[in-house]
């Protein structure tokens, strides 16, 4: 049973125009693309800003931004990374999600280590200290975070069905996660990742056709958001589904040839 419940600023400034589904027919073209997407992105922040700012999931994701190692126009040195959820374990610990996006991603670029923002190790037993916005975070998460990464599942950073009221902190604490392991660290809906210039999300496979055409097909006008996934519709920016042909096989949502 879900809430009916008025719908916020951000919900009502969104319009469909902003969101995009582009399916390719492997993952190998998926991640082509995902990498020209991500470096377009980082040209236009960098242009404007300086500097590239990118929030990411763990899971299949990191795997797939192994498309941008070796990318002569990727500016390494202006990128900043931040986690949209991590599981409060030790940086080397089996669920970390830093240490598989290490793994997989960020020890193959040169981006400057002090540029990747993960959880600090020194409050693993405090749980409310890591839940508020450290001082070296508040000036970054207060500007506009040019591109937001997830993967599609029941959750979206470690926000989940009933969590999805948060409109000041800008980081949570969750004690309770539906998914071991329990106690996470993340990234809020409508004053973070709704307010990124670009928020994208990853799904392939046959495993994710039910859940995707759920979050795409939605009908907003008729029922409660089925899956926090439905609730990302960012205020200023755009919203950017790059799925694989087996996963939006059910989806009746237009999709739309990639191009930049």
């Amino acid at each position: 049973m879900t809430e009916n419940r008025p719908k916020s600023t951000s919900e009502k400034s969104f319009k469909e125009s902003q969101k995009t589904v582009f399916s390719f027919p492997d993952s190998t073209h998926l991640t082509k693309a995902l990498a020209e997407f991500v470096l377009h992105a980082q040209t236009e922040a960098i242009h404007k800003k300086g500097k590239f700012t990118i929030a990411i999931s763990g899971g299949s994701l990191a795997k797939q931004l192994g498309g941008l190692v070796g990318q002569s126009s990727a500016r390494w040195d202006k990128w900043h990374v931040f986690f949209s959820d991590e599981r409060i374990v030790p940086l080397d610990h089996e669920d970390s999600n830093y240490r598989l996006v290490h793994a997989e991603f960020t020890s193959k670029v040169p981006i400057p280590p002090q540029n990747i923002h993960h959880l600090d190790v020194a409050l693993l037993d405090q749980i409310k200290a890591l839940g508020e916005t450290p001082p070296n975070e508040t000036a970054e998460a207060r500007e506009t975070r040019e591109e937001a990464l997830d993967n599609l599942s029941d959750d979206v950073a470690a926000i989940y069905q009933d969590q999805l009221i948060q409109d000041l902190d800008w980081v949570a604490p969750i004690k309770d996660s539906p998914k071991p392991p329990k106690r996470r660290v993340t990234l809020t809906l409508k004053p973070v990742i709704n307010r990124a210039a670009r928020v994208v999300f990853v799904a392939t496979g046959a495993a994710k056709q039910d859940i995707l055409k759920t979050v795409l097909d939605w009908n907003e006008e008729s029922s409660e958001a089925p899956l926090p996934a439905a609730r990302v519709r960012p205020t200023h920016g755009t919203l950017h589904w790059f799925v694989d042909d087996a996963a939006s096989a059910k989806v009746n949502y237009t999709k739309t040839p990639f191009k930049l």
